[in-house]
């Protein structure tokens, strides 16, 4: 199962909308702390978040705590970061990959992208864009590790598959 990992999010609109890509795609959801947000039932039913109980959320105290809890994610992670050396399609995912990203004003932490320096990655962009909205990044390296993976448990299909199709005269 794919793992997203949001490192300090500030922006809650942003973390709702990563929430639901990982609602739809059955993602796991990360959150590193300190959020900028609430997170309790009552605030995501305030917010109208129906599809939060969709989502596997865990929440860490900081990146530490999180690889003490999860070893297993420092041997298949990604780190999506404006500064990486190269593009994203340069990366193979794995269908149990870990996707990091980090808060929307300063990215990654500096020591957190050099110690893995060799699986930083970056989305293609115009010189003059600062960077992409986090929500939309996320969605598209979601989409691309299960693309790689041939979209495990996901419908591929829509109900206009099931309609013969019409031919008016």
């Amino acid at each position: 199962m794919l793992n997203v990992v949001l490192v300090e999010p500030e922006i809650p609109p942003n973390c709702g909308n990563i929430a639901r890509t990982c609602a739809a795609t059955g993602s796991r959801l990360h959150l590193v702390e300190p959020l900028g947000f609430d997170v309790s039932d009552r605030a995501v039913k305030r917010a109208g978040l129906d599809y939060w109980n969709l989502v596997e959320i865990f929440v860490y105290q900081n990146l530490d705590a999180l690889f003490t809890i999860r070893p297993e994610a420092a041997s298949d992670l990604w780190l999506a970061t404006t500064k990486a050396p190269r593009c994203y399609s340069a990366a193979r995912f794995s269908p149990d990959c870990w996707l990091f990203f980090g808060k929307e004003t300063a990215g990654l932490p500096r020591d957190f992208r050099e110690r893995f320096r060799e699986r930083c990655i970056r989305l293609p962009m115009a010189a003059e864009a600062r960077s992409l909205n986090l929500a939309n990044s996320a969605a598209v390296l979601v989409y691309e590790a299960l693309r790689q993976n041939g979209f495990p448990g996901l419908l591929g299909m829509g109900e206009m598959a099931e309609q013969p199709p019409t031919v008016e005269l």
